[in-house]
């Protein structure tokens, strides 16, 4: 199946594995690219070092493009798109819109540009700051997201920019990408369906609380990051709710040294990012402080398995996902399921 992602990227499919935090590692970001699949490492969770070494492990696993997400707001992320541009990634996509001076300093260096949005306004701005094309969010997507539907959001940017729109937020199989296609999008992209997948390196157990997840287990909740961020109901969810926000900032006091020691970080480092956050959001330092607790409550039940003191992320999606297969089996079965959906629809 071609289409304006395909020819833009050079994958087999116009499928996207989203760069998700403790997630998009390695092992699943070539599992997705050999399938066919545009993989992105979820690289905000990574020192520089780090991100080096994880891009040359994939490249040195497969010859297809793979790209790295990126932190706009980091302190480092100017040294983050020169080990892009070093290691020749194909595509840098960014969670919060990069700067038209970030955008400019990529494109010139050959690197495809795709930020994530979940709103029109911020896809005009980038579109008009010379992004290549746009994931779009709509608000049944996990992690932050926004209150406009996929139904709603994707048509409304397609019509707005011209630029190729990848369509996220409640896509698992083959009806969903050629929906996705009738509302004017190049493809689709996905987080919580490739989490649920056998090269998936999250804990046996995390992906047995998603799999025994019912559509109304996944909750939007701002007691992580003071954002809105969409994750599974569990009783440790319900509990940051409970809390306070004297008892909320202690926590993610003792999350932001957590994080320092985990991610390698000096306190200089962190500081820089705080402040470049606020530059960038017009945040309180409250909820600069806040935002450590996300990589550290992902961390305990993504990496660490623990779904009793860890967040989970989740896609609405999640409460209809009942397998596991493999990155491989998943991209088969989704064209298959699609080309066979334009064929009932194009029968007479």
């Amino acid at each position: 199946m071609r289409t304006a992602l395909t020819e833009l990227v050079g994958v087999r499919y116009p499928v996207v594995q989203t760069g998700m935090g403790w997630v998009a590692g390695p092992r699943l970001v070539t599992a997705a690219a050999e399938a066919g699949a545009l993989g992105i490492l979820g690289s905000a969770t990574m020192s520089p070092d780090r991100l080096r070494a994880a891009v040359r492990e994939v490249r040195s696993r497969t010859d297809h493009p793979f790209g790295v997400n990126l932190r706009a707001d980091a302190g480092d992320a100017a040294e983050r798109v020169r080990i892009l541009v070093e290691e020749g990634v194909r595509v840098a996509s960014f969670a919060l819109a990069p700067s038209r001076e970030l955008i400019a300093r990529l494109k010139d260096a050959g690197v495809l540009v795709i930020p994530s949005v979940g709103a029109r306004r911020h896809a005009e701005k980038v579109a008009a700051w010379g992004a290549d094309a746009l994931v779009v969010q709509g608000g049944e997507g996990g992690g932050h997201t926004g209150p406009v539907a996929t139904s709603v959001l994707v048509p409304q940017v397609v019509d707005a920019v011209g630029i190729p729109v990848v369509a996220a937020g409640g896509f698992r199989d083959g009806r969903g990408l050629v929906a996705a296609l009738a509302y004017g999008a190049c493809g689709i992209a996905m987080g919580t369906r490739f989490l649920l997948t056998s090269d998936s390196t999250v804990p046996a157990a995390v992906k047995a609380a998603y799999l025994a997840a019912s559509v109304t287990d996944v909750t939007v909740t701002t007691k992580v990051d003071g954002l809105p961020h969409r994750v599974l109901r569990t009783p440790f969810v319900a509990s940051l709710e409970r809390t306070g926000r004297v008892g909320t900032l202690l926590r993610a006091l003792r999350h932001a040294a957590a994080f320092r020691r985990l991610s390698g970080m000096s306190a200089r480092s962190m500081l820089r990012d705080g402040l470049a956050m606020r530059r960038g959001t017009d945040l309180g330092w409250g909820r600069v402080l806040l935002a450590a607790n996300t990589p550290v409550l992902l961390r305990a039940a993504m990496v660490e398995g623990r779904t009793d003191l860890g967040v989970m992320s989740a896609g609405q999606v999640a409460g209809v996902i009942e397998d596991l297969p493999s990155c491989a089996e998943l991209l088969e079965s989704i064209m298959a399921e699609a080309h066979g959906t334009l064929r009932r629809l194009a029968a007479p």
